[in-house]
């Protein structure tokens, strides 16, 4: 008995090298995933600080907001420049900003943020004028791993 599976793809049949690679995949997927011997762990902790402003009665109309964090052990500076628009009175941002992000905390030399433990001072300007402002300190962070073995029974 001979069972044979084409794929079509918008009524037309797949090449032979296409077919070949979907029954590796196909293959793959029904063998399974090995035996392991110890549970494995990935882990990841990450703190950041949310800033935020509110023009509290929406008077400012439009306006931008430069958030600016000083590290007191390092001495830098960090920027990060928020525009709002009509009806959006404000923002929350969190520190530090993935550099990944569009909008990132980053110092004059384009360096970007880190949750390094320290104290910090931040502060929020419109208009060139400090407006609000605060401190802070992260925590340092670390992360801890159980390994769980395996246990095998023999009789």
């Amino acid at each position: 008995m001979k069972i044979s599976v084409l794929f079509c793809l918008e009524g037309k049949r797949l090449t032979p090298a296409g077919q070949v690679l979907g029954l590796l995949a196909l293959f793959f997927l029904l063998a399974g995933a090995p035996r392991v011997k110890a549970q494995t762990w990935m882990v990841s902790t990450n703190a950041q600080i949310k800033l935020g402003i509110l023009d509290k009665y929406g008077q400012l109309g439009t306006y931008t907001a430069t958030f600016v964090v000083h590290s007191e052990r390092t001495g830098k500076d960090y920027f990060l420049v928020k525009g709002l628009g009509k009806g959006q009175p404000g923002v929350d941002v969190l520190f530090p900003t993935d550099p990944s992000d569009p909008d990132y905390f980053k110092a004059e030399t384009g360096e970007s943020a880190n949750a390094t433990p320290g104290r910090y001072t931040w502060e929020c300007r419109v208009k060139g004028v400090k407006a609000v402002g605060g401190r802070f300190t992260f925590p340092e962070v670390a992360n801890d791993i159980t390994v769980v073995n395996a246990t095998s029974t023999t009789k």
